[in-house]
């Protein structure tokens, strides 16, 4: 008969033995606990942009101490009840939560709702945490504006259309830069999808223009680059550009007189500015949305011994989804 979680000795773990490099499957032993530290059984772990670049060796939190197990975030449960959690792993010494056992802070749980999907949960994670927060708090979307978001097909922009419609956007136009980022966009509820297939400042403006019913409140940006460039020609004046990310440039080519003939609003955003509190919040509330059937992104679960393939497709941008590990699952 197997172990029980609290008899168990050993475990399956991912492991990221070189930078740069997909993990492997390991044997490893179940971690300790520490001084204020909970140990959770995981029931789910997504390879998320973050574990990726930790992994990589060549982003600004240095060369992570390897072997380690990677995984900055999961769900699972912890003295018996369902929770997430986040970690620190790639980010600083110690293991994450691609294993069947993680040992967690207790500040960094969050319990999840009765009735919530760990495999959901988890697939949304930050990534919502980051939609809400952007343009909730950020952003401060309100009730019967009009809301464009950029790079609607990943996992960010699927949730940030959902949630702005949960929040009372009148319309929600969305940016995509593949056909499959469209349909993404359009099964999240987006009223309009412009094509993000050019590099053409102008041309890009002018289709949102045309898909935006008047001038647009609030630009949520997880791209920067031409298309945010574009996008912001659609504000209204003192309209709100919330800047998340920059998968498509690290510079965007807007001029000047543009900021300052509409005096728009350009602010950044990061969870990194989050206190435990307000995550813990907004983790509650995307979990919440998660169980009433609100919201949900594409993603795939993919047994934990298939790990080093996963990753590998997920850096490639050839998964049909957020790959969410799951330690429990068969082969």
């Amino acid at each position: 008969m197997a172990a029980s979680f609290s008899e168990r000795r050993n475990m399956r773990a991912a492991q990221i033995v070189e930078p740069g490099r997909p993990p492997v499957a390991a044997d490893l032993p179940v971690p300790v606990g520490g001084p204020g530290e909970t140990l959770v059984e995981v029931v789910a772990a997504p390879v998320t942009p973050l574990d990726l670049l930790c992994a990589s060796g060549t982003s600004y939190f240095g060369r992570p101490r390897t072997p380690y197990v990677p995984g900055v975030q999961g769900a699972g449960i912890a003295d018996g009840r369902p929770v997430w959690f986040a970690t620190t792993a790639g980010m600083a010494p110690g293991d994450g939560s691609m294993a069947q056992t993680a040992a967690v802070p207790a500040r960094d749980l969050v319990e999840l709702p009765a009735g919530a999907d760990p495999v959901e949960v988890a697939a949304l994670g930050l990534s919502a945490v980051a939609a809400h927060m952007a343009l909730t708090w950020r952003g401060e979307l309100a009730p019967g504006e009009q809301v464009v978001v950029l790079g609607a097909g990943g996992v960010v922009g699927q949730a940030a259309v959902q949630i702005a419609r949960t929040a009372g956007a009148r319309r929600v136009v969305a940016g995509a830069r593949s056909p499959t980022a469209a349909e993404r966009a359009r099964r999240a509820g987006a009223d309009a999808v412009v094509a993000l297939d050019t590099g053409d400042v102008a041309t890009l403006a002018a289709r949102f223009a045309e898909a935006c019913d008047g001038p647009a409140d609030l630009v949520l940006d997880p791209l920067f680059g031409v298309p945010a460039a574009a996008a912001a020609h659609a504000l209204r004046a003192g309209g709100r550009w919330v800047n998340l990310g920059s998968s498509a440039d690290e510079t965007c080519p807007i001029g000047s007189s543009t900021l300052r003939g509409r005096s728009l609003r350009l602010l950044g955003y990061t969870n990194n500015e989050l206190t435990p509190e307000q995550r813990a919040a907004s983790i509650a509330f995307v979990a919440g949305q998660s169980v009433a059937g609100r919201l949900s992104v594409a993603h795939e679960r993919v047994p934990l011994e298939e790990c080093a393939a996963a990753w590998t497709r997920q850096a490639a941008g050839a998964a049909s989804g957020r790959i969410v590990l799951v330690p429990g699952a068969s082969s």
